[in-house]
């Protein structure tokens, strides 16, 4: 494997940091955001400040107006993105619609590309996408409830979604729903259409998503034959097109949070003095932000190594599956660390610790619980042996 970085990566990457820095971090405190995450007046801001910079977009195709980026050269942009919670919204990288991107790209026909993707990939349109179910799909999706059948040019739609993430205010979604025959099929439809309703949007832990997290009910939605998003019958497999790389790319995001925390616990235990010298001469919290360091060049190499996979077209499920196993609880036992160092200052907004603390604890449960990862990756040892 090699991870030499061309020059041209090198300075992308260097731009994103210094237009984080300058220009998306200056935000943060913007009073443009609540609970459910910052509003489209603030969204359309840091997009159009990022479009200006020439950052907008990245991970999409040339043909789209993206830059084309390789797994490998996202995990270096996206790391940086992702030291500001606002970073990811200003480079239109953020969840869902930076996976929504991708498999739109890897599926959609052009008319569907020109109506949906080309508006998301300018920043001009927010998609969601609608699998998770109260009752039903999750971490299992083989659980849809949700069916779609056949009614002469369309297909009529209904049942619940719940934690839909960017459903409020959304412009468009992919619905996820079951078949006659069992199968499963993705559905594009325009949310202003009749028959899809915001039930509420739920109060979540996180507050980094823009349109937050929401309940979507479908009743009686018609949607045009044309309108299916690839093949009807496809959409677990279209799933596992759009989860793995999503799974890695949440861990590109995270690692950069996760870096901002640390970078705060290390300034403070620097700079703060107990017992005559500084935090940082104490074994007790020194040794923490040794293993801070550990765990965060941990998590890089898994990206890197998984994002190297993808690159080369290697089948990667395991690969994905580690390291979203391996990351998420590294990068969370680094921002928890760094509370701990804080101590009072950690647990207020007087630090962006707190809010990472907040915002991170979830990637534990978002693409797949570390349990189902761990029980995917033990079945495949398993059946390995056997073999």
């Amino acid at each position: 494997m090699d991870f030499t970085i061309c020059p041209a990566i090198e300075e992308l990457k260097m731009a994103t940091r210094r237009f984080v820095s300058e220009q998306v971090i200056p935000l943060e405190n913007d009073p443009r955001q609540s609970s459910h995450g910052p509003d489209e007046s603030l969204r359309l801001e840091l997009v159009a400040r990022a479009r200006s910079a020439g950052l907008l977009t990245p991970h999409a195709s040339i043909a789209m107006g993206g830059m084309g980026l390789s797994h490998v050269a996202k995990a270096l942009v996206f790391e940086e993105a992702g030291y500001s919670w606002l970073g990811p919204t200003a480079l239109n990288i953020h969840a869902p619609d930076e996976a929504n991107i991708h498999l739109m790209e890897e599926v959609a026909t052009p008319q569907q590309k020109e109506r949906w993707l080309r508006p998301q990939v300018q920043g001009q349109a927010r998609s969601c996408f609608a699998m998770t179910e109260p009752e039903g799909a999750g971490a299992d999706p083989s659980m849809l409830t949700t069916t779609a059948r056949r009614d002469g040019g369309h297909y009529v739609i209904n049942g619940t979604k719940w934690f839909i993430t960017g459903a409020d205010g959304a412009d468009y979604a992919i619905v996820m729903a079951r078949m006659e025959d069992g199968s499963a099929t993705m559905f594009l439809t325009d949310m202003d259409r009749p028959g899809i309703s915001l039930e509420r949007s739920m109060d979540a832990m996180d507050r980094c998503f823009t349109g937050g997290h929401g309940v979507l009910r479908f009743e009686n939605l018609r949607v045009p034959a044309e309108d299916v998003l690839g093949e009807v019958g496809k959409g677990f497999r279209y799933a596992q097109v759009r989860l793995a790389p999503a799974r890695l790319t949440h861990c590109m995001r995270w690692l950069g949070q996760a870096r901002r925390a640390h970078d705060a616990a290390v300034a403070y235990a620097v700079r703060r003095r107990a017992f005559g010298k500084p935090l940082a001469e104490h074994e007790g919290v020194g040794f923490q932000l040794a293993d801070n360091d550990i765990d965060l060049q941990t998590a890089r190499l898994h990206i890197w190594h998984t994002a190297w996979l993808l690159d080369e077209g290697e089948p990667c499920s395991f690969e994905s599956s580690r390291a979203k196993v391996v990351c998420s609880e590294a990068l969370w036992r680094v921002v928890d660390r760094c509370v701990q160092i804080l101590g009072g200052q950690g647990v207020t907004a007087e630090t962006p610790v707190m809010r990472i603390f907040k915002d991170i604890r979830a990637f534990r449960i978002y693409d797949g619980p570390s349990e189902v990862h761990r029980w995917s990756i033990a079945k495949k040892i398993i059946g390995s042996h056997e073999r």
